[in-house]
């Protein structure tokens, strides 16, 4: 093994209280003077380039099934695509598209317009709000209930597992924070489960049925499997995007040419600068895995049985990729970003994620031209998983 250079005095660690409020200092000493880095406070190998990270997520030396490792709580994931070594993850995977393909997207494209525009209509005479209790949980909320064909009076109830569930998101989550996670998981399982036969039969208001019911209808997977992938896609998807919308206009409102030419452009520009504005803030910072053999990098050979982080937030400002990697270009294309992860592990999620966040970004700047920032400037959130806010107003 490699001796550790060790980040210099002055520089945070990333997962450290202050580095987590910024990390991009460290990433980007590391990048440029040890790219394939033993933590010796974690002991993982951190990967920060663009093209060491791409590799990790594709090459099957790094274990998905065994990544779950790197996580400090006791308790074990369960099966699911996330967790899962083809060809395992794709038996998964293949009925999973039914949830969450571009073809399930488009189905309830015009009910996610809907909840959108419900959303927005609501902040009518209004003068300040906070951007993800007002605007990113309703809409999250809002576009889930759509893809799960959740009624109205379910609605709430959902919400409230959604938010106590996303606590699995993040690995380094403590006992007692664990504990709750898995007591909502629970609850979730069973909400989904006695909602699953009412989906089978139901159609929303244009006539379909939700993509939740077609995925319950498929013979695929048995009934627990199919529970697993509903779960992961609530889990994976409604904090995410609830947070989005702020971590977007943190960077956009300061910057308002760059929100001019996202509000005046189309719905192709719009989802252009989506992918911007994962690129420059990644939701899902890092992603594990474990290697099975001795990889060899330029920047050093990592053992086999090592456990790796990829580190996306730093592969998404690599120089050696991104021209301006730490300015926000929404027009930015090609972007070959990670924030998706990458290879069999591309988030299935991406087009629910790329079309409702185009959506309401357009429609939020579009109505309301004047949107600033006011109050206490936002801190980012404590947590690792995901990257978010706290304590973000907005004068409208």
């Amino acid at each position: 093994m490699k001796a550790s250079r060790g980040l210099p005095a002055d520089l945070a660690h990333p997962f450290s209280p202050r580095g987590r409020a910024d990390p991009y200092p460290a990433y980007r000493w590391l990048r440029a003077n040890d790219p394939v880095h033993f933590d010796v406070t974690s002991r993982m190998w951190l990967l920060t380039g663009h093209a060491d990270c791409a590799l990790a997520l594709r090459d099957p030396r790094f274990s998905a099934a065994l990544g779950q490792r790197e996580r400090v709580r006791e308790d074990a994931l369960p099966p699911s695509m996330l967790t899962t070594d083809p060809p395992e993850h794709q038996r998964l995977r293949s009925p999973g598209a039914l949830l969450l393909g571009p073809a399930a997207i488009r189905g309830i494209a015009a009910g996610i317009a809907r909840e959108v525009d419900e959303v927005m209509a609501g902040l009518a005479g209004r003068t300040e709000v906070e951007v993800t209790a007002d605007i990113g949980e309703p809409v999250a909320t809002g576009v889930l209930a759509r893809l799960f064909g959740l009624p109205a009076a379910a609605r709430t109830e959902f919400a409230g597992l959604a938010a106590r569930t996303s606590v699995n998101l993040d690995p380094l989550a403590g006992p007692k924070e664990a504990a709750a996670g898995r007591a909502a998981m629970g609850e979730l399982t069973r909400f989904l489960g006695a909602h699953a036969d009412r989906a089978l039969g139901g159609r929303d208001e244009d006539g379909r049925t939700s993509p939740f019911g077609r995925l319950a209808a498929d013979d695929r997977l048995t009934r627990p499997e199919m529970l697993g992938v509903a779960s992961l896609a609530i889990v994976g998807g409604w904090k995410p995007l609830a947070e989005m919308v702020g971590n977007a206009l943190y960077w956009l409102l300061p910057r308002p040419e760059e929100a001019a030419r996202l509000r005046e452009g189309g719905e192709e520009a719009a989802g252009t600068a989506v992918d911007e504005l994962l690129r420059v803030e990644a939701p899902i910072p890092f992603i594990a895995r474990v290697t099975t053999e001795a990889v060899p990098l330029d920047g050093g050979t990592i053992p086999s049985g090592a456990r790796v982080l990829a580190l996306i937030a730093a592969a998404n400002r690599d120089p050696a990729v991104f021209d301006r990697p730490d300015d926000l270009v929404v027009t930015r294309s090609p972007n070959p970003h990670l924030a998706f992860g990458g290879g069999t592990h591309f988030c299935l999620g991406a087009p629910l994620v790329r079309h409702a966040g185009a959506l309401l970004l357009h429609d939020l700047l579009s109505r309301y031209p004047g949107l600033r920032a006011t109050g206490s400037p936002p801190v980012w959130a404590p947590s690792l998983v995901p990257r978010r806010l706290d304590g973000f107003t907005l004068a409208l």
